[in-house]
């Protein structure tokens, strides 16, 4: 069978015009561009589509290793394949070229068979005389090889044929191509000399480096005309010639396929890829240049979609470094505030406070800064240590709260005098001069039911002046929720706080207040001076929306037990509008030794009498209101029905204290009682846990649950003569009602804005995952900033969080000049607050 080929060659220089070095070049490229193109329509076309990358690889590599193994056999026409391969969008336009040059072998082209094809991608492309002499053998080959490539590279790789006699026909194949090479290059190789072969070679290198980012560009549009090639194959109609060319150009490389499968299969591919994805990010560049370039690009496709750990890791310690660096550079200074240390952000902006809007105390309400504040509240000089709790209801050190305002307007009333160094507070109130415990004492015995501490222990105190009545309320196991605005009664909030009473800073205006609803067992007000019967009664009904259902509105004031005519005429005002709103009047008794009068309603526990009114005045609420939204709603004067199936939430008096603090809500179902039980559970050690790591109870009373849930923090403390504010961040789940169900006090807040209350208010604060949570949508920098802020000084922060964050926070607190006295034990952070302030 070689001399028909060694025929066809001579033919072929006979034609042309003469033998020269262009003229063979071009042949030889211009085949090349021919296989080129037939070799991207259908390489990849008996494949499926996952596996196609690794089948050009295994094609590129086989190139790759002839081009290294075969320097002394003439492999130009190889070469050239390879380089090709890179440069598909160049190959029309060299197609029309070379055939002006070389007419008999662009004639021939049209006559190239599924032989030819064939052999062309076993690297002989540049004779036809090889054609004759295998094309049986070949095309049967090339139909076994596709039904043996599907199964080798698809899902299931099938039935393997042996490794060595894939090897052996590998040998075979590479022989034959060897041969029919040298039979059909003969002639031309004699006139080319080696310094053209060196040429030759350069060419190709120069045209195999431009090539490569063409190919890359090209592939995606190359996986497309596979698909459709394939889809010719398979027809076999009209694209005869394409499906051979398939076949044929898989012959040599799908037989190295087969040996690539089984290696993989026994592991050594794996670690071959792994060695060359090293070698690559080394930067080591050896002969197969081509075959680096795509590993390099494949491993970067792998980075995009699975991060390495290291890659993560190196990111991590990167931006932990940048926090770092960022944090250290950070400089305090002092707030340059008119309200200096009293500064409290939300309800000291200036704005507001000049505005001219005061008839519903719009200016006394929250108006936070648009940007939270990052500056320091100064410390007063001279400022001492707070008095330990009991002694510190009776007294607290005047440098501490240097105001003695309410000392000369209320001392008569014995609110608050000024003795020495020391402001004492005998105890009395406008109401109450003779003292808290007896005016508590008054109101058991004008209405028994109330049972101060076991039918009711949670209460809303309603313009609370210094505390002294939610102060004195301890002795009867009652905790009281007060407020009052920060008016002209200076610092009456901030010396409640500073005897160790719960209070915060707030007014009832032209917004709900920040509870939920149905959760107060009493609301009291003694001459709280909030008009209640005016503008339809709506700061009532706020009270309304707060109240237990069957729990008390204590009301001690002048028109209960003055005639004047004002007072005549607020009570009148007051009767119509507690009848109207279905408030029983239980009562009305006189504390003969205060000269006052109280009275007492109670809310309903059904809507009977709702629904029975004449007047729908005042109105019910919409269906679609929720009660329990109280983050800046708008005070509405509507009434909300009351809850009345046995399940629902305020259907049912709580448990008498103290069981209510253990037993989980009615209205709970198992999976959350469970997690209730859980929250218990969790906390049930934590008096030794924080005693471990630097908190000394005896200097601790005021307490804050930042981030509370279920209120177990708060239950576990329950022995100490402390006492918690929880909480409830607005982003959280809603479990507020369920810290009011077991006999504890808190409100909703957002971490972003500053708390309502005063600098330097509570002992300790515990932060169970709060500034992960916060980080999210705020800066950390302010809300340390408001940490320091109400925080004492020689306070402890308790933080509970990922380990990230807690050194982040840990950071900060250490430009504060903190002492962090135990860093991420088991997730915690203790930081206790100095003295330190910046200089400005």
């Amino acid at each position: 069978m070689a001399q028909p080929s060694k025929a066809r060659g001579s033919r072929r220089l006979s034609s042309s015009s003469s033998s020269s070095y262009t003229s063979t070049l071009t042949t030889l490229i211009f085949i090349a561009l021919c296989v080129l193109g037939i070799w991207m329509l259908t390489s990849n076309s008996v494949v499926t589509p996952k596996t196609r990358t690794s089948i050009d690889d295994n094609n590129s590599e086989t190139i790759n290793t002839d081009l290294s193994s075969t320097e002394e056999t003439p492999e130009t026409t190889t070469t050239t394949t390879t380089t090709t391969t890179n440069i598909p969008l160049d190959s029309s336009e060299t197609t029309s070229n070379i055939a002006e040059e070389s007419h008999e072998t662009a004639t021939n082209i049209p006559e190239e068979s599924h032989e030819t094809a064939t052999n062309i991608s076993e690297e002989s492309h540049e004779t036809n005389a090889n054609i004759s002499e295998e094309s049986h053998e070949t095309a049967t080959k090339s139909q076994d090889q596709k039904d043996s490539t599907s199964t080798v590279f698809g899902d299931n790789p099938g039935n393997l044929p042996d490794e060595d006699a894939i090897k052996n026909m590998l040998a075979q194949k590479q022989e034959g191509v060897s041969i029919a090479n040298e039979g059909a290059g003969s002639n031309n190789d004699q006139k080319i000399t080696e310094n053209e072969k060196e040429a030759q070679r350069a060419q190709v290198s120069e045209e195999n480096q431009k090539g490569e980012e063409e190919n890359n560009m090209a592939q995606d549009e190359n996986a497309i005309t596979n698909a459709n090639a394939s889809e010719n194959q398979e027809e076999g109609t009209g694209g005869g010639q394409q499906s051979l060319d398939v076949q044929g150009s898989k012959n040599i490389n799908d037989d190295e396929a087969n040996v690539q499968q089984l290696r993989e299969d026994k592991g050594e591919v794996i670690e071959k890829d792994q060695k060359e994805m090293v070698q690559d990010e080394g930067g080591e560049t050896e002969k197969p240049k081509v075959e680096k370039n795509k590993r390099r690009k494949s491993s970067k496709e792998m980075k995009k979609e699975w991060s390495t750990q290291a890659d993560e890791s190196h990111g991590e310690k990167k931006r932990q470094k940048e926090a770092d660096t960022e944090l250290q550079d950070l400089k305090w200074s002092l707030c340059n505030v008119t309200a200096g240390a009293d500064y409290i952000p939300c309800l000291d902006n200036e704005k507001y406070l000049k505005t001219s809007h005061r008839k519903h105390y719009e200016h006394r309400e929250r108006h936070c800064p648009e940007d939270a504040p990052t500056c320091l509240v100064p410390i007063p000089p001279n400022y001492k240590v707070r008095i330990q709790w009991p002694s510190s209801r009776d007294k607290i050190w005047y440098h501490n709260i240097p105001h003695t305002l309410l000392a000369d307007v209320k001392g008569h009333q014995n609110w608050v005098k000024m003795t020495g160094e020391f402001l004492t507070f005998p105890g009395g109130g406008t109401q109450f001069i003779h003292g808290a415990l007896h005016y508590i004492d008054f109101l058991q015995q004008a209405e028994p039911s109330i049972a101060w501490g076991k039918h009711t222990r949670v209460i809303l105190d309603v313009g609370c002046g210094v505390g002294s009545f939610g102060g004195f309320l301890f002795e009867r196991d009652v905790i009281a929720m007060s407020f009052a605005p920060k008016d002209e009664h200076e610092a009456q909030v901030q010396f409640a706080l500073e005897r160790g009473i719960p209070a915060i800073s707030a007014v009832m205006g032209t917004q709900r207040l920040q509870f939920p609803s149905n959760v107060f067992d009493l609301v009291h007000c003694a001459r709280c001076r909030v008009p209640w019967h005016e503008d339809g009664g709506m700061l009532l009904l706020e009270l309304n929306r707060v109240l237990r259902p069957g729990g008390f509105f204590v009301w001690c004031a002048t028109p209960v037990y003055q005639t004047i005519e004002e007072d005549a005429e607020i009570w009148k005002q007051m009767t119509a509008l507690t009848k109207s709103m279905c408030w029983e009047l239980v009562t009305i008794k006189k504390d003969e030794l205060n000269k006052v009068g109280a009275a007492f309603y109670r809310k309903p526990t059904s809507n009977e009498c709702l629904e029975q009114r004449e007047q729908n005045q005042p109105p019910m609420c919409k269906d679609d209101d929720d009660p329990n939204a109280a983050w800046y709603i708008p005070l509405q004067a509507c009434m909300h029905k009351l809850p009345v199936g046995k399940d629902e939430r305020g259907a049912r008096w709580p448990e008498p204290w103290p069981l209510r603090q253990q037993k989980a809500p009615y209205w709970f179902d198992k999976q959350a009682s469970q997690d209730f039980a859980a929250d218990n559970e969790r906390w049930i050690n934590i008096v030794d846990e924080l005693s471990n790591i630097g908190v000394t109870w005896s200097n601790v009373r005021n307490i804050m649950d930042m981030r509370a849930t279920y209120g177990g923090f708060a239950a576990a403390l329950k022995d100490l003569p402390v006492w918690v504010f929880n909480v409830v961040n607005i982003d959280a789940a809603d479990t507020l009602p369920i810290i009011y169900e077991r006999g504890f006090i808190g409100m909703y807040h957002d971490w972003c804005e500053s708390f309502s209350t005063y600098p330097r208010t509570y002992d300790l604060l515990h932060a169970d995952h709060l500034f992960s949570n916060v980080k999210n949508r705020c800066n950390l920098v302010p809300v340390i900033a408001e940490v320091d802020r109400i925080l004492r000084p020689e306070g402890n922060l308790i933080v509970r969080d990922e380990p990230n964050v807690i050194g982040e926070v840990g950071v900060l607190l250490k430009s504060l000049h903190w002492e962090v006295t135990s860093t991420i034990h088991e997730g915690v952070l203790c930081g206790k607050k100095g003295k330190w302030r910046p200089n400005s």
